[in-house]
């Protein structure tokens, strides 16, 4: 087996360490790059969390008085833009940067300095929104950013020209990050890993890479064209100069969409790996949760107008992406009876990540099916802009990819820190999540059917909304104390928690077969790939059938690939 390393001390960075910070500052090491984005994207998920309790505190009641109508519309822009672009893909390159050369045996990145450019230009995109809260001039015109409203003409202040330049350097950061991730999956790979060897979280982070590549440059042009009319006069979406507003609904859904799966898919690859650890049993149809990933990709970038039935398509556009909505379920829905299939009769270890990747399932099935109901064009014209798309929204993202991140928190963080979580703590961290998004969301569909529309500040007594609100803000509060309760546990962890080992959940992926944390090369010597669970072959079976003694002697000899 793959030689070991003495667990390192865990000292937290501190501004008594320049040289750390120096080395920090100009490091090119995947994982430190990987954690700097987990980490960074992490507190931007706290600011949006205010922002999203500053939302449910001012609806928590009929005539709310704690956000006028401007600062409202200031914290609601900022807390989606946040989750999606500051947080939500983010974090999910973040653990792909640090688990995927890892996990294919690679020494790093394809491309060391341009992972590092990639990190820095989120930094300072992330950095140049917020400092629009310093200028009282924060985007305001929602995080979709719809036009003529975010125009000159309705936006003349500076507010969207800090969402539209922020949006660009984002898009930079972003594009940057996926193109390695292409070239180190394909190039990297360790000796025998062949693509049906390759673990599943891969996979998924190799077609969302592919997803990034294709949907982000339509939203950066759309951005760019945006400025243009704002500051120099051109009617790229101006109707009265020739322009179409619709335009810009094309272009930010041709993000938009695929959008969703570049936040979900890397989600899925994490419970993919997940569930067949704690379930003790391999993953239940491995190739079919591979090629369902790439169908899911493929399908994602026909479905962008299914947000735009409201506004007068034709009728064949809206059959043909009320169908490509519809067909997509299938693929996801081969991944979920796959999940399943996994969990069904092995010997399942209820532990928080385990529990967190079972919620995602759970969670992400309701997800699924009101996104199917407002598929149905009929639907979907009576349900456009209420609460119930805010339901399924947040089904998605929260119970799907922050689910997800916090099962892949939970799973490779002993990795990363040599530590232990507290089992104790992370049990009520899922309990809380799971009790907290039920009771901040699921009211929302009811509240929805009511007629309540997205995106007011208020609303007046007697409608029947104040009900749904109450309890939606009472669950977004319980949210609130699980992320308290997993930011205590990791502090904790870092300073007092048990010394984790190499391998602590008795996994079969290639980065367990080292150190925790790993070395800056990242291996000593690289187990043989001669299946999808290498270290499976190593621990349980032996000598794998058919390598001879000299071969698998070889193997497990040399030196790790890149």
């Amino acid at each position: 087996m793959a030689a070991t390393a003495e667990l390192p001390t865990v000292k937290p960075l501190t501004l008594s360490r320049p040289r750390a910070i120096v080395d920090w500052l100009s490091t090119i090491d995947h994982k430190v790059i990987g954690l700097s984005y987990v980490t960074t994207a992490f507190i931007f998920f706290l600011l949006g969390g205010i922002e999203a309790l500053l939302i449910r505190t001012q609806l928590v009641v009929p005539d709310g008085q704690l956000l006028d109508p401007r600062a409202y519309n200031q914290v609601f822009t900022m807390h989606g833009t946040t989750m999606v672009f500051l947080f939500g893909m983010p974090v999910l390159t973040g653990f792909g940067n640090y688990a995927v050369p890892l996990q294919i045996g690679a020494r790093d990145m394809a491309f060391p300095r341009l992972n590092a450019f990639g990190y820095w230009a989120f930094l300072l995109g992330g950095l140049f929104l917020y400092a629009s809260f310093l200028l009282g001039a924060a985007p305001n015109g929602g995080w979709f950013a719809y036009v003529p409203l975010t125009g000159p003409t309705y936006s003349p202040g500076i507010n969207m020209d800090f969402w539209a330049l922020g949006i660009i350097f984002l898009g930079m950061s972003t594009v940057a990050a996926a193109i390695n991730f292409v070239v180190t999956i394909m190039a990297l790979r360790a000796q025998g890993m062949t693509p049906f060897r390759m673990p599943l979280f891969v996979w998924t982070i190799l077609v969302t890479a592919c997803l990034m590549i294709i949907a982000i440059p339509p939203l950066s042009g759309a951005a760019t064209l945006l400025e243009l009319d704002r500051r120099f006069g051109t009617h790229f979406f101006d109707a009265q100069g020739g322009g179409d507003p619709l335009l810009w609904q094309h272009l930010f859904w041709n993000f938009g969409h695929p959008e969703v799966y570049i936040l979900i898919l890397p989600a899925m690859g994490m419970v993919s790996e997940i569930l067949p650890v704690f379930s003790r049993k391999p993953i239940f149809g491995y190739a079919a949760v591979a090629t369902s990933t790439v169908a899911i990709g493929f399908i994602s970038v026909t479905v962008w107008a299914h947000h735009m039935f409201a506004v007068g398509l034709p009728l064949v556009a809206q059959g043909f992406f009320a169908t490509s909505t519809v067909v997509i379920a299938v693929p996801t829905a081969v991944k979920i009876f796959n999940w399943i299939g996994t969990i069904w009769g092995g010997k399942v270890l209820l532990r928080p990540p385990f529990l967190f990747a079972a919620g995602f399932v759970a969670q992400f099935i309701i997800g699924g099916l009101s996104g199917v109901m407002v598929a149905t064009v009929p639907f979907d014209w009576q349900a456009e802009d209420t609460y119930f798309v805010v339901a399924h929204l947040h089904y998605v993202l929260i119970g799907g990819t922050v689910f997800g991140t916090l099962a892949g928190f939970h799973y490779w963080l002993p990795k990363m820190t040599g530590r232990m979580l507290d089992e104790r703590l992370g049990t009520l961290t899922f309990w809380l999540t799971f009790v907290g998004l039920n009771l901040a969301f699921f009211p929302m569909h009811i509240s929805g059917l009511l007629g309540m529309p997205r995106r007011v500040y208020t609303y007046p007594p007697g409608l029947g909304w104040e009900l749904p609100n109450f309890i939606s803000t009472l669950g977004a509060y319980i949210l609130g104390l699980a992320i308290l309760a997993f930011v205590y546990n990791v502090v904790r962890s870092l300073y007092v928690g048990e010394p984790a080992g190499d391998d602590p959940w008795d996994a079969w992926t290639l980065e367990w077969a080292t150190s925790s944390p790993p070395p800056p090369h990242n291996f000593h010597r690289l187990p043989p790939v001669l299946s999808a669970r290498p270290l499976w072959d190593l621990k349980r079976r032996g000598r794998p059938r058919g390598c001879s003694p000299r071969s698998w002697s070889a193997l497990c000899g040399r030196s790790p690939a890149g």
